[in-house]
């Protein structure tokens, strides 16, 4: 199937589109531009050079993709915005292309980000994750798979936030966030497990009780991390779940969250 462009749309002739795109009113899609098929861009999005989308995107209404970055080491070099499939952009979402640094800012599949987020350059926003409204990343934030972060929510540079992972709304994240768990309070601070996610998703009872034991290591037995991790690959030498828990502490940049 052709796709389907408004007249008032600016298509570049050099931007290479997949079949059945809906491209509505004034919309501008510059040359560097890679999409696949099915994606729908509603009234005034703007995608810019570097732009890498997959298939069934939908864009709302002036949603901004791959616009050169807010980093004033930015020289103009060529890279890319890269998006997955079946994902969900709301209205003036932004999105900023990479830096030398990593070449690329991303986000996976089937994720949804609310009105007004942003998401800054060199960020890797993964799959089946929600944003809410107003939510601002800084450079190099990375959100694993099936994070969920409230409204209003600031995330520091460099900060990591754990797949399964909920960060209430309204909040600051200066620390990362480790897996599994349940971030809230000011300062913001480790408050549990994200139990209902984790059912949601299929966890077991078991699997619960696991996690919560080896967050209990790290948080209640008065050891150092190091200790801590050591302590939960000895109980749980086969848990993916503990493998998952202690790469995230031997990995963080910014130190995990406290109590």
């Amino acid at each position: 199937m052709s796709n389907t462009i408004h007249p008032t749309a600016i298509v570049s002739p050099k931007a290479t589109l997949g079949e059945n795109n809906t491209i509505g009113p004034y919309v501008i899609i510059e040359d560097d531009v890679v999409m696949g098929n099915n994606n729908l861009f509603g009234p005034l999005v703007c995608v810019y050079n570097g732009a890498r989308i997959g298939n069934n995107n939908k864009f709302h209404q002036a949603v901004s993709v791959a616009h050169i970055p807010q980093d004033l080491k930015f020289t103009g070099e060529p890279t890319e915005m890269r998006i997955g499939d079946n994902n969900v952009f709301h209205e003036f979402v932004t999105m900023h292309r990479g830096t030398k640094e990593t070449g690329f800012t991303s986000v996976g599949s089937n994720t949804l980000l609310m009105a007004y987020v942003h998401v800054a350059h060199d960020c890797v926003v993964g799959s089946n994750v929600v944003v809410a409204n107003l939510t601002q990343m800084g450079g190099h934030v990375h959100l694993e798979d099936w994070v969920t972060v409230g409204g209003m929510t600031a995330v520091v540079q460099f900060c990591t936030i754990g797949k399964h992972a909920m960060v209430g709304g309204g909040f600051k994240v200066v620390k990362d966030v480790p897996p599994f768990v349940l971030a809230g309070g000011e300062p913001l601070r480790f408050s549990g497990l994200n139990v209902v996610g984790l059912r949601r998703r299929g966890f077991s009872n078991q699997d619960i009780s696991e996690i919560k034991d080896m967050y209990r290591l790290i948080y209640d037995a008065g050891l150092l991390h190091k200790e801590a991790a050591e302590k939960i690959l000895e109980k749980y030498p086969e848990s993916e779940f503990a493998k998952d828990v202690v790469s995230f502490m031997e990995h963080s940049k910014k130190g995990i969250l406290g109590k």
